[in-house]
């Protein structure tokens, strides 16, 4: 299985983007006064549209956390590869010790995921797909994954370009 290190990134310039708070992480280190918390948030951005990203902010409040985790998704946009409201192709995304199935769906199926990735798809804008999550669930990975598996979408039109050739 080739990597997808292919990346369409996008300038977020021009787009409305929604942002969707997928996991908040609480961390306390212990102090001689006491507990002190820090929070950390993970973050997914897109106009619903084809163009999403996800983002990882850290704070020592919420607001701070999930603000930075915005600003570092709005940095790391890419174009997904759609055909109508769902994928092109059946895909497997892997990122570390989770990997994450991608299956195109018929119009009216909906989004058949768990909460991460269902949070990335809605980003994007795929109302049409059915996943499946295998290995670790921890949200960072999976939505790392999600990504990595979404990178690898190619459209009949863009194969037969890179290609040169007519695909029947």
């Amino acid at each position: 299985m080739p990597k997808a290190e292919f990346r369409d990134y996008v300038s977020p310039e021009g787009l409305t983007l929604t942002d969707t708070v997928v996991k908040i992480n609480r961390c306390a280190a212990v102090v001689k006064g006491g507990r002190r918390f820090s929070f950390s948030a993970l973050v997914a951005v897109g106009d619903q549209a084809g163009v999403a990203g996800c983002g990882f902010g850290k704070a020592k409040d919420v607001p701070g956390c999930v603000e930075k985790g915005v600003k570092d998704a709005r940095k790391h946009l890419v174009r997904i590869a759609m055909t109508g409201t769902t994928i092109p192709h059946e895909v497997i995304g892997r990122h570390t010790a989770s990997k994450v199935v991608l299956v195109p769906a018929a119009p009216g199926t909906g989004v058949i995921a768990g909460s991460a990735v269902r949070a990335v798809m809605e980003a994007a804008g795929i109302r049409d797909v059915l996943t499946k999550v295998y290995g670790s669930t921890n949200p960072i990975n999976v939505v790392k994954a999600t990504f990595n598996g979404l990178a690898q979408l190619r459209r009949k039109r863009d194969v037969e370009r890179l290609r040169g050739v007519k695909l029947s």
